[in-house]
C-alpha cells in the first residue's frame, strides 16, 4: 500500500507534540540530567484493527549549521537499529507523559474546573437548582488543586524534578491553555472531531462517528457523555421551562459572565463561548462541566499508576539523546545497548519518586463519592419526587453502560481491549471499590 493509499483509506494518523513542545526544547536542554526531542509519530491503522507505529521524527531547534535539526526512526531488522527504534519511542513517550500530566491533566481537568466552581459559590445561592446539580461535582476540587501547587507543580516539585519540561512546566501548561483550550471543544464529541478521532454524522445518536470504532476511552465515553446529557437536560427541562427563564435568571447569568470574563478573562472576547439563552445552551454548558469534573478525569488519572507505574514503559524524562554514529559514545551504544537505554531513563530516585506519585494519584480513597450512587446529602436536599426520579434514572443508566463495557472488554474481536496482552479497558466502568483499581467515575476531581 503507498502513503497517498494510506492516507486515502484513513490508515495513517499522527501523534504530534513537535509545534507545542519545540520552543521548549532547547531550555529544557539545558537543565542538568535531561535531553528531549519534539516528536511526531506516524501509526499506521492496520487489518487487525491496531495502530502500529513506523515512524517517528525527533526534532530539536534549528540551527545556522543544521536549518531542519531533525531525525527520522524507523523498526529496523538488525539489532542495532532495534535499540535506536526503542530509544525512539522512549523519547516519544517522555514526551507524552509530560503533555499528559501538565495539559490533559492539570490544565483540562484541575485547573480548568477552578473558575466554574469559584463562580458557582459567589454567584448561585445554595437553593439555586443549578448550584444543587453542580455541588456533587465540586468536592474537594479547590482543596486537591492547593496540595498540588503545594508539592506537585510547584518551583522544585516533584513535576520540575522529574517530568522533561523541568522548571519550564507550568510555562508550556500556560502555552498550551493560550494556543488550544477552548471551552466548547472540551465536550467530548466536539474534541473528537476536533482530533480527527471522529467526523459529524445526523444519523448517529450524538451527531458524531467514530472514525476506529475499536477507540475504548472514545466508545465508552460516548455513552457515559450520552448518560449525562440526558440527565441534565431532563434536569434543566424541568426548572427552565418557561419561555426566557434562562435569561431572566439573574443568578445563573452572573454565573456564566464571571466564568468567562473574570475566571477566563484573556480569553473573554473570544466568538466560541457558547450563549447563555436556552435551556439548550445551559444544558450543553453543564454537561461539559460534568464531563471535565467526572469522566474525562477518571479517564485520564486513574489509570496512571498500572499504565505508567512501570518507569521503562512509560519515562517522563530522558537524559541522553540518541547517539548518532559520529558521536564517541555510538561505540559503547553497539557494544551495551542495554546499558545506553537504561542510562537515558529517570534516575532511579527520580522513578521511585514518580511511581509514588502516579500511586496515590491512582487511588480511590475509602470515602469516594461515585457518580452513579445516590448519596445521602443529594436525596435529603431533593424535596422533588420528579428530580429524584431523574436522579434514580440516571443512576441506572450508568448501571447499564458498565454491563455494556464489561461485554465489550470480552468481545474477542475488539483487539484494543480483549486479547494477549492487551489489559481490558475499565477506566469509565462507573463503579470501584478504594484503591488501585484502575476504574471508577467519581462525582468530583477529589485526588
Amino acid at each position: 500500500m503507498s502513503v497517498e493509499e494510506a492516507i486515502q483509506d484513513k490508515r495513517l494518523f499522527i501523534l504530534d507534540y513537535h509545534d507545542m513542545l519545540l520552543p521548549f526544547i532547547g531550555k529544557m536542554n539545558s537543565l542538568p540530567g535531561r535531553k528531549a526531542y519534539a516528536s511526531r509519530t506516524l501509526f499506521f491503522y492496520t487489518s487487525r484493527g491496531v495502530l502500529k507505529p513506523i515512524v517517528v521524527e525527533l526534532s530539536l531547534p534549528p540551527t545556522p549549521s543544521s536549518p531542519r535539526n531533525k531525525r527520522i526512526f524507523s523498526h529496523g531488522q538488525d539489532a542495532t537499529n532495534h535499540w535506536i527504534w526503542n530509544l525512539a519511542k522512549a523519547h516519544v513517550c517522555s514526551n507524552d507523559a509530560g503533555v499528559h500530566q501538565l495539559v490533559n491533566h492539570w490544565l483540562r481537568t484541575h485547573a480548568c474546573m477552578e473558575p466554574y466552581i469559584i463562580a458557582t459559590h459567589r454567584h448561585l445561592s445554595s437553593m439555586h437548582p443549578i448550584y444543587k446539580l453542580l455541588h456533587p461535582h465540586m468536592r474537594y476540587t479547590l482543596e486537591i488543586n492547593a496540595l498540588a501547587r503545594q508539592s506537585l507543580i510547584n518551583g522544585g516539585g516533584v513535576i520540575e524534578a522529574c517530568f522533561s519540561p523541568g522548571r519550564y512546566s507550568m510555562e508550556i501548561s500556560s502555552a498550551a491553555y493560550k494556543s488550544m483550550w477552548r471551552f466548547d471543544m472540551e465536550a467530548l464529541p466536539a474534541d473528537l472531531i476536533r482530533r480527527g478521532m471522529a467526523v459529524e454524522d445526523t444519523s448517529m445518536p450524538l451527531g458524531v462517528k467514530l472514525v476506529i470504532e475499536d477507540y475504548p476511552y472514545a466508545a465508552d465515553g460516548l455513552l457515559i457523555w450520552s448518560a449525562i446529557k440526558e440527565y441534565v437536560e431532563s434536569y434543566v427541562d424541568y426548572y427552565y421551562s418557561e419561555p426566557n427563564s434562562v435569561t431572566s435568571d439573574l443568578e445563573l447569568q452572573g454565573w456564566w459572565n464571571e466564568i468567562k470574563n473574570k475566571g477566563h478573562v484573556d480569553k473573554k472576547n473570544e466568538p466560541w463561548w457558547p450563549k447563555l439563552v436556552t435551556k439548550e445552551d445551559l444544558s450543553g454548558i453543564l454537561t461539559t462541566m460534568i464531563w471535565t469534573a467526572s469522566a474525562q478525569h477518571a479517564a485520564i488519572n486513574f489509570g496512571q499508576y498500572p499504565f505508567g507505574g512501570y518507569v521503562p514503559n512509560r519515562p517522563t524524562l530522558m537524559r541522553k539523546l540518541i547517539p548518532h554514529e559520529d558521536d564517541p559514545s555510538y561505540e559503547n551504544f553497539i557494544l551495551h545497548p542495554e546499558y545506553t537505554f537504561l542510562a537515558s531513563l529517570p534516575t532511579q530516585l527520580q522513578a521511585t519518586k514518580v511511581m509514588a506519585v502516579k500511586d496515590t494519584l491512582s487511588t480511590h480513597s475509602a470515602d469516594e463519592e461515585y457518580m452513579y450512587q445516590l448519596h445521602e446529602i443529594q436525596q435529603f436536599s431533593v424535596n422533588d419526587h420528579e428530580i429524584l426520579e431523574i436522579l434514580k434514572r440516571f443512576s441506572a443508566k450508568l448501571k447499564e453502560i458498565e454491563d455494556t463495557i464489561n461485554q465489550r472488554n470480552k468481545d474477542i474481536r475488539l483487539k484494543n481491549r480483549s486479547g494477549a496482552g492487551v489489559p481490558p479497558y475499565e477506566l469509565l466502568l462507573p463503579t470501584s471499590g478504594p484503591g488501585v483499581t484502575c476504574r471508577g467515575i467519581p462525582n468530583s476531581i477529589s485526588i
